[in-house]
């Protein structure tokens, strides 16, 4: 790990912990806003050693994260649905936070109950919200740079039936407060961070989990979350990710995570690292080229699509003799048209790896979908 990533973990020690000193650069700023941790460190910002046009420009973003936190707040507390509905991630993720208003907002996550879903994008409209995305899993509002996103569903897991126990869990529990029980709010922070790995995972959701535990999960209380975490699968998820806080971030020892193989989290901090907010930090080539590279694990199915892709783009294969060889021409056109093709494919077959022995991968079971009111395996990917 170098200095730069060394310097990032210690701060979030010192910014959630309050231990120690740190000097940071104009570089190591910008990674913690490509990981939206950039505010967590207001309540320390003084024992910070850096540049004063750096300082200056720091507490002017903090000063703009409380007027978006009180925003957000204002916002979510005066939603104008009246159907019941719970709040997901963001401030639900925040209370755990020796400071919540420090905690970077996105966008405002909410699930009502199926019966009461299409009700409640009626009355977004009505009150003058505009739709900004349709999914089958959720529809995004937006009004006044607030974004708004209603869940139909939230459970993105492999298995119908781990899919359903979640929502099911998430719908059972809604009520007036609007929140949910720390238990099944834990385990939406854990299956935030399942969703987003394949794809990129930045240090907030990592945050969010931590301040989860160290509030909620002592000991005493992790058989009851175990059994949570086994029927949704994420049980290793919950130990590993756990004991990597303990490792890097500071989080107070736990019993039911000390089997964790150090191996695993060090591998899975320096994949977060990698990454940033959502895979931030990763253009869009980069991430194509780590998805082709899963996808060449299965060399047949890729094969027979590289000379596919040949014999429509290749000239020389209206030539018989060529034509068996149009693979060969598209893997060459892959490798000039990204030249770090072939580390990004040795990359992705260690993501590959990790996400196997985390027990989350998704691209080789096939990912459970909500249609027609319940959740169905509809497709495999190879």
């Amino acid at each position: 790990m170098d200095t730069n990533k060394e310097c990032i973990l210690k701060l979030i020690k010192m910014s959630i912990w309050e231990k120690g000193t740190v000097q940071i650069n104009q570089q190591i700023y910008e990674e913690l806003r490509n990981h939206t941790v950039s505010s967590l460190p207001a309540p320390v910002l003084s024992n910070i050693s850096m540049e004063p046009e750096l300082r200056m420009r720091w507490k002017k973003s903090i000063i703009y994260q409380l007027s978006a936190y009180m925003k957000y707040t204002f916002f979510q507390n005066s939603l104008p649905i009246s159907v019941p509905y719970v709040i997901l991630k963001g401030t639900a993720a925040a209370k755990y936070y020796p400071y919540p208003e420090y905690r970077d907002m996105g966008d405002i996550d909410i699930m009502t109950r199926p019966e009461d879903f299409d009700k409640a994008c009626q009355e977004f409209l009505t009150a003058g919200f505009s739709i900004q995305k349709r999914l089958n899993r959720e529809v995004g509002f937006a009004k006044d740079n607030i974004v708004i996103e209603l869940h139909r569903y939230f459970a993105a897991l492999n298995d119908p039936k781990q899919a359903k126990y979640l929502d099911d869990l998430i719908i059972d529990n809604i009520n007036p407060s609007h929140n949910l029980p720390d238990m099944v709010n834990g385990l939406v922070l854990l299956e935030h961070i399942s969703q987003h790995l394949e794809n990129g995972l930045g240090l907030r959701q990592i945050v969010d989990w931590m301040m989860f535990v160290d509030k909620c999960l002592p000991d005493e209380k992790w058989p009851v979350f175990q059994k949570m975490a086994q029927k949704t699968g994420m049980e290793t998820l919950a130990i590993t990710t756990t004991k990597m806080c303990e490792i890097y971030l500071g989080l107070s020892e736990h019993q039911w995570c000390k089997n964790a193989k150090n191996k695993l989290c060090a591998e899975l901090i320096e994949y977060v690292l990698s990454c940033g907010n959502f895979g931030s930090k990763l253009d869009s080539k980069e991430q194509m080229a780590l998805l082709r590279g899963m996808q060449i694990k299965h060399p047949i199915g890729t094969i027979k699509n590289m000379q596919r892709r040949g014999k429509e783009e290749w000239s020389g294969a209206q030539k018989p003799f060529l034509r068996p060889f149009a693979w060969a021409w598209r893997g060459l056109q892959l490798l000039r048209e990204n030249p770090k093709l072939l580390g990004r494919i040795n990359e992705a077959n260690q993501l590959d790896r990790m996400l196997d022995n985390l027990k989350v991968k998704r691209n080789k079971r096939g990912l459970a979908e909500f249609e027609d009111g319940q959740f169905v395996k509809k497709r495999k990917r190879q």
